[in-house]
């Protein structure tokens, strides 16, 4: 566990999004631990990994000797872990890895060009924004929707299938949903304040059920204004994952800054007792 000094002391100097310790450990499930400036968190025998250290420069020497602490005081079956760049020892046993980009929009160099906001305008005339802590029905009706037409990768599905947990209980934590005239739910974006100097965008549906031009734009705009007021000197928008998405973010501002290095990992494999009992 962590102290709320610790929790303190993580969001103070977090700067991706995984630092956030409510975020974490509300869609994992996961109990949270600092282990020498690194943020972890374990569920069972599930650990995942934060292996980007809170002070001092990112070290891949560094990083293997802490890698190895963190395994043996745990002794996970299953290890997510994330970092600037994978260790060499367990790199080529990843069974599933992932390398991208985080994408961050700048709040000073952040200016509204005509073309958005012509967009954004033109939005405001068919949708009202609400800013809320809880999500109903339509949310998960939106979600089905999304999950049905663009079939997203299993992490991304089990994101949004735990987006009203995490969005219930922490406190930082808002949804921004954008209404139709007829208060149909046309897009909703989860956002993330918890860390002090930026906002996460943590994930977001817009629907074609009840399709409205520029409503993801205008939720995008809502999350800048929303960072400005409570002072974040940037947004981290997320990964890059597809090129539309990444033209997307790139149009508002965004830009690759810090890379993102993901490795899913079975360290220990179950028994013939254990894999018996799990498919009962």
């Amino acid at each position: 566990m962590i102290s709320d000094d610790d929790q303190k002391y993580i969001l103070t100097r977090a700067y991706v999004p995984e630092h956030s310790v409510d975020l974490i450990t509300r869609v994992s499930g996961g109990e949270p631990f600092l282990i020498n400036d690194f943020f972890c968190c374990r569920r069972d025998d599930w650990l995942i990994v934060v292996g980007y250290p809170l002070e001092g420069e990112f070290s891949p020497d560094r990083f293997e000797n802490i890698f190895a602490r963190i395994k043996n005081q745990f002794h996970p079956k299953h290890l997510s872990l994330m970092a600037p760049e994978l260790p060499p020892s367990i790199s080529p046993d990843c069974q599933e890895k992932q390398s991208d980009y985080f994408y961050t929009l700048d709040m000073k160099k952040f200016t509204l060009k005509a073309v958005l906001k012509r967009v954004v305008n033109k939005a405001l005339k068919a949708l009202s924004v609400e800013r809320s802590t809880a999500m109903d029905e339509p949310h998960d009706e939106l979600a089905r929707e999304f999950i049905k037409r663009v079939n997203p990768p299993p992490r991304i599905q089990e994101l949004l299938s735990r987006m009203s947990n995490y969005v219930g209980s922490a406190a930082q934590s808002v949804v921004l949903n954008a209404w139709d005239n007829a208060h149909k739910l046309a897009a909703y974006y989860i956002i993330d304040l918890a860390a002090n100097n930026f906002s996460t965008y943590v994930v977001g549906c817009h629907s074609k059920k009840h399709y409205t031009p520029g409503a993801s734009d205008l939720l995008c705009y809502e999350m800048i204004k929303m960072s400005q007021e409570y002072g974040k000197r940037y947004i981290h928008l997320g990964l890059g994952v597809n090129e539309g998405i990444i033209r997307f973010k790139r149009k508002w501002g965004g830009r690759p800054t810090i890379k993102y290095e993901l490795c899913e990992l079975v360290l220990k494999k179950p028994s013939l007792l254990e894999t018996i009992f799990a498919l009962r």
